[in-house]
């Protein structure tokens, strides 16, 4: 028989993703539409402020969990007793068997980097060190796949559709989409990712992770510490990420849609097993409207 898996005992308080609201447009006529959520939600962990964060509040308890996680301030999950969401305080309660608060939280918490996540994301210093013990198999990825996938994600964005405001992260494998979510924070919704592995004890390694924001040197690292090998995004990059995407064996393609994609690191592990429609050209490749 085999043994349960321990899980924390957590609250489900995800929010609506949207609001109804009205506007007026370009004729004077008021229109009703809907908007993303935003809301603040400070994370506590026995008592002890860490950060605040504002999140559409879809998958609050995931999202502690993963940017913990991602953050390296708390290494196992059985250290976790419970996440309570209390929306009227706006804040989620972490609550460790110890009951001592995150080891080591002054030194931890000392040096942060803000960094150009949407509503702007954090690195702690203890997270940058133990970011290079990651080790990331080396995988094979189809272009065939990537085709299929990016047709398959076609079908998320939900909210994106609706109200525009947000970004959207997908746990992939293969051309299956296993998670995904959106945020008004692409960091956001991948910690909420990462909270769910978390709970799961999803390995990585298998896996392609999808974002519809540019790939930044942060979302390189959440890639790593979830053990992600593969970024996949439609977005462009940033030559930082690109850097860090080299250091840690990361195959990083992004300006994906469609059957078109760029592949920044890594084409070696890309197995080219389809032929193009028509005569192959140079094409250069227009700038990215700037923006999250």
């Amino acid at each position: 028989m085999s043994q349960t898996r321990y899980r924390p005992n957590l609250s489900r308080a995800g929010r609506a993703p949207a609001r109804e609201v009205t506007a007026v447009d370009q004729f004077g006529e008021v229109r009703e539409l809907s908007v993303a959520g935003e809301f603040p939600l400070t994370l506590k962990v026995d008592d002890q402020e860490i950060v605040t964060l504002m999140t559409l509040g879809t998958h609050p308890e995931e999202l502690a969990l993963g940017y913990l996680r991602n953050q390296r301030l708390i290494e196992d999950i059985e250290e976790i007793s419970s996440v309570q969401v209390d929306w009227e305080q706006e804040r989620v309660d972490v609550r460790t068997r110890q009951g001592k608060g995150i080891s080591d939280w002054e030194n931890k918490g000392k040096k942060r980097t803000v960094t150009t996540g949407c509503a702007q994301g954090t690195v702690f210093s203890c997270t940058l060190d133990k970011l290079y013990d990651v080790r990331l198999p080396a995988v094979v990825v189809r272009q065939s796949t990537i085709y299929q996938l990016l047709h398959a994600l076609g079908e998320y964005n939900e909210l994106y559709k609706k109200a525009g405001a947000v970004h959207g992260c997908g746990l992939c494998r293969g051309d299956e989409i296993l998670n995904f979510v959106e945020d008004v924070g692409r960091h956001n919704a991948a910690d909420a990712i990462a909270g769910r592995m978390w709970l799961e004890r999803t390995d990585g390694g298998d896996k392609i992770f999808y974002t519809t924001g540019r790939l930044t040197s942060e979302i390189v690292m959440k890639s790593a510490l979830m053990g992600i090998p593969v970024l996949l995004s439609r977005s462009g990059i940033t030559q930082m990420a690109l850097e860090l995407a080299k250091d840690l064996g990361i195959v990083m393609i992004a300006r994906a849609k469609g059957k078109h994609f760029l592949v920044y690191n890594g084409d070696e592990q890309v197995e080219f097993d389809q032929k193009p429609d028509g005569p192959r050209h140079s094409v250069k490749v227009p700038h990215e409207k700037t923006g999250t």
